[in-house]
This record gives C-alpha cells, sequence and structure tokens, in this order.
C-alpha cells in the first residue's frame, strides 16, 4: 500500500511540476548593455549637447494577459552627480504595460522618466493598442494615449501622444538580424508648456514633437548582440531644433 502511495504522489508531483505557473510568462528576455551616443556636428553646433557613454538594463515579457517592458540606464556613469550639464552623471528610466483586451487590442501605460542634477522630466501616457505578429518575424505595436507630463517647469496634463513599435526579424548568410523602430509623436500640447506668458516660445517650443530611433541589430549568439541606432528628434528634448545621433550598442544577454 506505502508503494502505491509513493507512485500516486510521485505521479501528482509530475502532473503539478508541469504545469505552467500564472507568474511564469510564454516569453522574457533580460540584458545588459553599454553605449555611446554620438550627437552629430549639426546638433552639437546648435545644442549645448556632448557626446557621452551610458549602461543600461534592458527587458520585457509577455504573459496571456498582457505585456511588460522596462529599461534602466546610467547616462555619464564615469561622473559626477553634481557636474555640471551636461556632463553630469543621470539616469532614466521607462515603464512599459500593455494588458490584453480582446484580438489583439490592448490598454497602454507607458513612463519615462530622467533626472539629474539640475533637471527632470516625467513623461505618462494612457490609452490603448494593438499588436499585429506575422509568420515571417515582423511585428507591429501602434498606441494613442493621453499625455501627462511633470518636469521642473511644467506639471500637468498635455495633449496626447501617439507611435509604434516595429521589429522585424530575418536572416542574412546564415546570420540573425533584426531591424527595429521605435516612434512617438505628440501633439495638441498645452500652451504653457511651450509658451511663456508673453507669447515667446520656451523649451520644446511648439505644440507638436518628434521622438524615436531606428536600429540594426546582429544577434552574434544567444548571448551576444550589437547594433547600430540612429537617434532623432523634433520640438522635443527641450529644443526646437531637428536633432540626430548615432548610438553604438553592445549587449550581454542573460
Amino acid at each position: 500500500m506505502k508503494k502505491i502511495y509513493l507512485l500516486l504522489l510521485l505521479t501528482f508531483s509530475s502532473i503539478f511540476a508541469q504545469e505552467k505557473s500564472a507568474l511564469t510568462p510564454n516569453y522574457h528576455f533580460e540584458n545588459v548593455n553599454i553605449n555611446y551616443l554620438d550627437w552629430k556636428e549639426t546638433t552639437q553646433q546648435q545644442e549645448t549637447k556632448d557626446d557621452f557613454v551610458y549602461i543600461g538594463l534592458e527587458g520585457g515579457a509577455s504573459w496571456d494577459e498582457g505585456d511588460f517592458y522596462g529599461f534602466f540606464n546610467l547616462e555619464n556613469p564615469f561622473q559626477s552627480y553634481t557636474d555640471e550639464d551636461p556632463k553630469s552623471l543621470r539616469f532614466s528610466t521607462l515603464a512599459d504595460i500593455d494588458i490584453n483586451i480582446k484580438n489583439n487590442f490592448k490598454i497602454h501605460i507607458q513612463n519615462y522618466h530622467l533626472h539629474s542634477e539640475d533637471f527632470y522630466v516625467n513623461d505618462f501616457v494612457v490609452g490603448a493598442s494593438y499588436k499585429y505578429i506575422s509568420d515571417f518575424g515582423l511585428w507591429f505595436h501602434p498606441f494613442l494615449g493621453v499625455h501627462f507630463t511633470n518636469d521642473t517647469y511644467y506639471d500637468g496634463y498635455n495633449g496626447f501622444m501617439t507611435g509604434w513599435l516595429f521589429s522585424y526579424n530575418f536572416k542574412l548568410f546564415d546570420q540573425k538580424f533584426n531591424l527595429f523602430q521605435w516612434n512617438e509623436v505628440e501633439f495638441a500640447r498645452e500652451k504653457d508648456f511651450y509658451k511663456s506668458d508673453d507669447g515667446s516660445l520656451i523649451g520644446d517650443s511648439a505644440s507638436w514633437g518628434l521622438n524615436g530611433a531606428v536600429s540594426f541589430w546582429w544577434l552574434i549568439n544567444d548571448t551576444f548582440s550589437t547594433g547600430l541606432q540612429y537617434r532623432y528628434a523634433d520640438n522635443k528634448l527641450g529644443s526646437p531644433d531637428y536633432q540626430s545621433a548615432f548610438i553604438y550598442t553592445a549587449r550581454y544577454h542573460f
């Protein structure tokens, strides 16, 4: 009888061990990365911007109920927090949550935060998104939401944000590559955000703004990847000028 009980116990233990926990994602990824951001000469001439190194932690996961993506970047990691901008130590974070509703439509929530000794900004967006996934390595994820800004100079409702994520995986010469873009457009921003009391333009200096990057990744193996990103912004990052840079990145995947 004891042998039967033991056999039943082992059988049920095996069944439960094979069941997926509700906390276990269908898919997840994590990496640590090091990056060098090289502003184009025209941008450096227009703005008080310096090239800089940043170290990042990045990860994401997908469940039946929704998706999560986030990063933490430490910019100018070898500088002091009290150094004069733009050479000071600073950090930025992003949390992006998409909760499934039905047929790939989702509730979209994202929050970006940048903090330094002299300046901070927090952009919060809540709205809706849709995720399209193909059978040939492509997915497209547009979103639209209400935008709230809290920074050194402004606090409150700030119009809307729309944008998308785009990813395409492909092989070339038996090597794995990925083409990726994130793009954000702010519009109908509050006048107090870009105009002073006397009507003069300040900060981003327009009711709309563009922000994003296009990147090309070489997925060397399951552990290492490297990539080149083209970073762009217009009426954004506290400036009315078009700004651009190249970012050189190496990533270690856990």
